[in-house]
């Protein structure tokens, strides 16, 4: 009598796990990016240039890197305008500085750091909507002229903060 509820039990379970297995719907993608259920649409909006030392192509720049990394790495359909999720925003501080400065005041690093105004809006979840600044910088040589390596920082660092709000959004970090 022992053995046979062992063995219904056991049957009884795996079923149990199964159905729970199944039934279960997980908002993943294989990207790792978690979408909110109903979302097919993506609308990422040019970003306005407010940053007065902003070379003028920066907004395309920053806007076509969200608008690849967004099409790419999730299975929304990126449309013009009145996506499901809506990305906008503008360029607010682009700023080339001293790092460090050696003997004599020479200057040995510089940095440009960008800052871009993020709003995020879900229309399926208004929780998850957000306005955030999202801010990286690149160090390089005080030695280089600023004109032979701003289109490579600038590239870069629009990279890594279409990564950070890219992030924010679908990752939750």
């Amino acid at each position: 009598m022992n053995l046979i509820y062992i063995i219904y039990k056991k049957i009884f379970l795996f079923f149990l796990f199964c159905f729970f297995a199944v039934s279960c719907k997980p908002r993943i993608s294989l990207s790792g990016s978690t979408i909110p259920e109903g979302t097919r649409t993506v609308s990422v909006g040019y970003f306005a240039n407010e940053a007065p030392l902003s070379p003028p192509n920066m907004p395309q720049i920053f806007s076509e890197k969200l608008r690849d990394m967004v099409s790419r790495q999730t299975p929304l359909t990126l449309v013009a305008k009145n996506g499901d999720i809506e990305f906008e925003g503008s360029i607010t501080d682009f700023q080339l500085s001293p790092v460090s400065v050696q003997a004599g005041d020479l200057v040995s690093k510089n940095r440009l750091t960008i800052t871009v105004r993020v709003k995020y809006s879900v229309k399926t979840d208004e929780k998850m909507n957000y306005e955030e600044n999202f801010t990286r910088f690149a160090d390089f040589n005080g030695n280089t002229n600023f004109s032979q390596v701003q289109n490579e920082l600038m590239n870069e660092i629009s990279r890594q903060i279409c990564e950070d709000i890219f992030n924010k959004s679908f990752n939750n970090w």
